[in-house]
């Protein structure tokens, strides 16, 4: 490796330390790593600049002020609520939250998810005097698998559609075979199956819960809108290089201003709301990412990868799934996924191998690894706080003892689904 490659891999792996260490100060500690980059003249500041995607930064902002909004309009506490009401018993309660939780999060970012559901699960077990941690485990998990469906649902997936240009609609069909959706539904299915196994013991009946009253419905169609407009504009020159970014953009300051004008909702806290640190933290990976690709390090990496696996594509999928679920367990996946994305483009092209494969294998490892501990995603890590604050304080062992069964099932079969239709 080159002095370049060298500096550049260091300042990379140091800021990937840093962010574990200091999780909360993500955003700024990536920006920090960029700002080392220029210093030392790794690359240009134009060059940084290039790097960052501002399509999907335009994506990512009209997406989250339009679940903010979505959050806030109480739609999705009501029907959350009327759901409860139709189940059977405290399971069934347990796995039609989840699974609501996970149908969410495919278009509402997954913390977002936790708290809009949370507080529904939190008054079923005050009324029922049960424990809330079921509840809030099956949410929590359920957010974070079904978030790599769609292409607004994860970071992870704006990296990948930003690096391969996969459109919203390529998400479901892409190349004439099914494509991550149907992987992450089959893996939810299997995954519910866990969760009922694991909570088969609560059979109490359901007492019938105080329906939350709707404060509008324009939120709603705003999403509709969104999905609808990303669908649409799939099939559109431009959709990944400037008019999906427009379209949500656009969404989310009719957004904005309808809040002003009708004062149903105040627009104070949907822009206080947004996950700026997240949309900070990812334009700074972007840019610390390409750096990677333009010293070269990424080739170099994937030199290295190859000849550990000799060539062989079995090993080499399983080795990328296995080594990003557990990598996922303990790290933010978002610069984990966005530097591997450059070593499997290039690990495909040196050795022949399909880039989809590879790409799709590690995109589920490390969206749905992260489900093992309660320190792997920022779902979980709000999961458990709300747990604790509510007298729950659940361990990491605990955590474990739910995340890892449903984790390892819903990777295996989902990996199993690429496989048989991507190898």
């Amino acid at each position: 490796m080159s002095h370049a490659q060298i500096v550049c891999l260091i300042t990379f792996l140091v800021v990937y330390v840093m962010i574990i260490m200091f999780h909360r100060h993500k955003s700024i500690i990536a920006w920090a790593g960029v700002g080392v980059m220029l210093l030392i003249g790794i690359m240009p500041a134009v060059k940084l600049l290039h790097y960052i995607n501002w399509n999907i930064l335009g994506i990512f902002w009209g997406s989250l002020v339009v679940a903010e909004l979505f959050i806030y309009s109480k739609i999705p506490a009501y029907i959350a609520e009327s759901i409860i009401d139709r189940s059977k018993n405290l399971v069934w309660a347990i796995i039609w939250l989840s699974a609501f939780s996970g149908i969410i999060s495919a278009f509402v970012e997954n913390v977002a998810t936790v708290l809009i559901v949370a507080p529904i699960a939190f008054e079923v077990s005050r009324k029922l005097k049960v424990s809330p941690v079921p509840f809030i485990l099956g949410i929590c998990l359920s957010s974070n698998l079904q978030g790599t469906a769609t292409l607004v649902g994860d970071p992870p997936s704006m990296i990948l559609a930003s690096a391969t240009r996969m459109t919203f609609n390529d998400f479901f069909v892409f190349q004439g075979r099914p494509s991550l959706f149907f992987a992450v539904e089959f893996a939810a299915i299997v995954s519910l199956v866990v969760i009922y196994f694991l909570n088969r013991k609560h059979k109490e009946p359901i007492s019938v819960l105080r329906v939350e009253k709707i404060v509008s419905l324009v939120p709603g169609a705003l999403l509709i809108a969104l999905i609808a407009g990303l669908a649409i504009g799939s099939f559109m020159p431009g959709f990944m290089d400037y008019l999906g970014g427009t379209i949500c953009v656009v969404i989310g300051l009719i957004g904005i201003i309808w809040s002003l004008f009708s004062k149903k909702i105040k627009t104070y806290h949907v822009i206080r709301d947004t996950d700026w640190e997240t949309f900070f933290f990812l334009a700074a990976i972007f840019a610390l990412v390409g750096s990677l690709t333009f010293t070269g390090v990424t080739n170099t990496l994937a030199q290295f990868v190859g000849q550990l696996t000799s060539g062989n594509i079995l090993a080499t999928y399983v080795l990328l799934v296995v080594f990003s679920v557990f990598i996922s367990a303990f790290v933010d996946n978002v610069p984990y996924f966005a530097a591997m994305v450059g070593v499997i483009t290039t690990l495909s092209s040196s050795f022949n191998y399909p880039l989809y494969l590879l790409l799709f294998g590690t995109i589920l490892g490390t969206t749905i690894g992260g489900n093992i501990t309660p320190i792997g995603a920022a779902a979980n890590i709000v999961a458990v706080g709300l747990l604790k604050k509510n007298g729950h304080d659940i361990g990491f062992l605990d955590f474990a003892k739910v995340g890892l069964p449903f984790t390892l099932a819903a990777v295996a079969t989902a990996a199993v689904f690429i496989w048989i239709f991507w190898s």
